[in-house]
């Protein structure tokens, strides 16, 4: 996971436990660090060790998706707006997996992702935090 694609409040696991970056910084060795929380810890790691959370359904539906379309060769899901959907091809392939806005097809595979697209549409951050979206106003 490149440091440079991580802002403040995104989703990220480090040692199993899902935490919410609070702070991205960089060393005197020049190496990035990241400061992380969740309910328990509140703890410094090097960048390079937090590992990033991958979309599925469990976590689609926490993004505030609803699964509308199933067959044997995908899942659609969508968000109450009506131009963001969520794709998930079953087949080997993969083609079609994805996050469609518009009818645009973007390569969207995890959820810090998901967070900084969200916040780059609506002006405003998409708040995952243990498990729940809560937008911000």
């Amino acid at each position: 996971m490149d440091v440079a694609d991580l802002k403040i409040k995104n989703l990220v696991e480090y040692k199993n436990q899902i935490y919410t970056i609070i702070e991205i910084f960089q060393s005197m060795e020049q190496a990035y660090f990241v400061k992380i929380e969740n309910d328990v810890h509140s703890i410094s790691v090097p960048a390079d060790r937090i590992k990033p959370i991958k979309i599925t359904e469990e976590w689609l539906e926490k993004l505030g998706f609803s699964r509308t379309y199933s067959s044997d060769q995908s899942i659609r899901y969508e968000r109450p707006e009506a131009f963001i959907k969520y794709d998930i091809d079953l087949s080997s392939k993969k083609i079609l997996e994805g996050l469609k806005i518009y009818g645009n097809a973007i390569r969207c595979r995890y959820i810090h992702e998901f967070q900084n697209i969200f916040s780059c549409l609506f002006g405003k951050e998409s708040a995952v935090q243990y498990g729940y979206l809560k937008t911000e106003s």
